[in-house]
């Protein structure tokens, strides 16, 4: 059997889908609009329906059982009102040609009164109605019609705040959303941060928007860079040879972090770090000795492992110094942490003139820290403006503060003596001596 359907169906039906209303549980709201309709007309039977692409659903239902659900598209008079666009009002189904066909007239529950109104958004589009019906022929006043016309706004009504409702769900899911996405940008923009600054200075600026340019009376800095990069650069393809510098520096990261030195930058085949800042501590001096033993160490493995396989490998030039510094932060897009100061040229000097292999330190780092490790006099180097500078060898710990026999693991005795030797070491002077 065929039914009327409304010229702007495809509109229809995705207005409804909007409304999400079908399927839905029974409402207070609209049960009792549908029992005052009932009331007010004098009929046994009122219901709320809304018309998808097979069925009349029934959202309200006065005077009929809870288990029913609705009909079949094709056999509800509703079907009819949709497409009307207004009140329709039929006081005997079994006189109209219309409906006297139809089934739920000639069978059970055997309709003979209807009056039904569209449910139209303010989009225009009818998704259901609201009507009364009777098991008798009747006919209603003009007042009563205009009830059932003035009751269906107001279904549309509850259907516009259950529209709103949903739309504010939306926008409240679309906000938690981006409030998401924004807290994860913020957590990785700060993880980025922390991997660029240290973490006292990225607070700083988190903070302030700049960081105070400070001066250290004593840091102890580390540069290393590789023996003959530049002829394995020539040799290597590019793609193995950052993957082989990657390799390295990922390790002096770790020690760096294990060491409690600060990473400040690589350049090219170089790495620098220092101790003692942005937080201020006694044992930098010590700590930078261990982290060049433990990079030489981690090289020479490398070298071993790689030479068996006829492998490139790198040998290690390290070169440190104590002595001031300043420190702040360089640049507003692409910002740099960094320090300035004779300090930082001596320990570049210290490494240029380093032995592959070797950690080689200054005066000033050896007056810090000749009590805890074993140490060679070297000889000196020319330092512009500075004249002669001591240098001298970091061979390993001394074998009574030593866990290990390559004298490159710490026991409990240096630590409880680092202390101790870092404390007196703020006496003596944060200037290389000069031996003329």
């Amino acid at each position: 059997m065929s039914f009327a359907i409304p010229a702007n169906e495809s509109g229809r039906l995705e207005a409804l889908r909007r409304y999400e209303i079908l399927n839905t549980a029974r409402e207070v709201a609209y049960d009792e609009i549908t029992e005052l309709a009932a009331q007010i007309c004098g009929c046994p039977v009122a219901v709320i329906g809304f018309v998808d692409e097979a069925q009349d659903w029934k959202k309200s239902k006065y005077g009929l059982p809870a288990n029913f659900t609705g009909l079949p598209r094709e056999i509800s008079i509703c079907s009819t009102t949709i497409c009307a666009g207004n009140l329709l009002h039929v006081g005997d189904l079994t006189k109209d040609e219309r409906f006297r066909d139809n089934a739920t007239v000639t069978g059970p529950p055997h309709l003979r009164f209807y009056c039904g109104m569209p449910l139209v958004t303010p989009d225009g589009y009818a998704l259901g109605t609201l009507c009364v019906l009777d098991f008798q022929p009747r006919e209603i006043s003009f007042e009563q019609g205009e009830t059932v016309r003035r009751l269906a706004r107001q279904v549309v009504t509850q259907l516009e705040l259950r529209r709103r409702v949903l739309e504010l769900d939306q926008t409240l899911a679309e906000l938690r959303e981006s409030r998401a996405a924004i807290t994860e940008a913020k957590v990785k923009s700060e993880e980025l941060l922390l991997n660029i600054l240290p973490a006292a200075i990225a607070e700083e600026l988190k903070q302030y928007g700049k960081v105070i340019p400070r001066h250290h009376d004593a840091v102890t800095i580390l540069f290393a860079d590789f023996k003959g990069f530049t002829r394995l650069a020539e040799a290597m393809e590019p793609a193995a040879l950052i993957q082989l510098l990657d390799e390295y520096f990922t390790k002096f990261d770790e020690l760096a972090l294990a060491h409690g030195m600060e990473k400040l930058k690589t350049m090219g085949d170089a790495y620098m770090c220092v101790g003692g800042l942005p937080e201020t501590n006694r044992t930098h001096p010590v700590d930078a000795c261990l982290m060049g033993l433990a990079m030489q160490a981690f090289v020479e493995q490398m070298k071993r492992q790689r030479d068996k396989f006829r492998l490139p490998s790198l040998e290690l030039r390290v070169g440190v110094h104590t002595g001031p510094v300043m420190s702040g932060i360089v640049g507003k897009r692409k910002f740099t942490y960094d320090i300035w100061g004779d300090a930082v040229n001596i320990a570049s000097l210290l490494e240029t003139n380093g032995t592959p292999g070797r950690v080689n330190v200054s005066e000033n780092t050896h007056h810090r820290v000749k009590e805890l490790f074993v140490i060679e006099a070297r000889g000196t180097v020319e330092a512009k403006n500075k004249g002669q500078l001591a240098m001298f060898f970091v061979n390993r710990i001394k074998p009574e503060f030593s866990a290990d026999t390559e004298g490159r693991v710490p026991n409990e005795r240096f630590q409880s003596r680092r202390s101790g030797v870092a404390s007196a070491s703020s006496q003596w002077p944060t200037t290389p001596a000069a031996i003329s």
